[in-house]
């Protein structure tokens, strides 16, 4: 089976979700026999991008070099699944036009469910006064205008949001209309 590389992107605020569907397709797609690569934005913080902060200029750089891994995988026909709030449409935007196979799915949560999952204690830290420029509380988050998915994670189901992400990779054609899909 002849695999063809995209990126998919999974962007929204903290605890929206990103991760558990990002989480949920790759388990789809390894059980299928893809190659299937995973840049998480926490994981990525303590490695490719470590020593970068949180300013505009700092999170745009950190947005660019995940988005240069992702090229180079893309290109070699690697599916890259990318978590990360990515808060800045341009940037975004940029990195989309970089890889060109690309799918945005933007995890839209409403901030106060994103504050009542924060498992890290973020938000709290964040509402305190402990964590400065934090999205979605005191710097901004800019959705995107037209994605090629939106899982509303308040309303949606996991299961619904990963199949919408995996109908969207087969409508685009990165994979074959005939991939069944388990349940999860």
């Amino acid at each position: 089976m002849k695999q063809c590389g995209v990126t998919v992107w999974f962007t929204g605020l903290s605890g929206a979700g990103k991760t558990t569907i990002r989480m949920a397709v790759e388990q789809e797609l390894r059980s299928q026999g893809y190659k299937v690569e995973v840049l998480d934005g926490d994981i990525v913080r303590q490695n490719l991008t470590k020593g970068l902060g949180f300013s505009k200029d700092d999170r745009d750089e950190n947005i660019r070099r995940i988005g240069f891994v992702a090229h180079l995988l893309t290109r070699n026909d690697v599916i890259v699944l990318v978590s990360a709030i990515s808060p800045y449409r341009t940037i975004r935007d940029e990195v989309r036009q970089k890889i060109g196979n690309f799918i945005e799915v933007y995890v839209n949560a409403p901030l106060e469910v994103c504050e009542q999952r924060d498992v890290k204690g973020l938000y709290k830290k964040a509402r305190a006064g402990e964590i400065k420029q934090f999205t979605g509380i005191d710097d901004p988050y800019e959705p995107p205008i037209s994605p090629e998915v939106e899982c509303k994670t308040d309303r949606e189901t996991l299961e619904d949001c990963t199949a919408q992400v995996l109908t969207a990779m087969r409508n685009f054609g990165y994979l074959p209309t005939n991939l069944a899909t388990r349940k999860i």
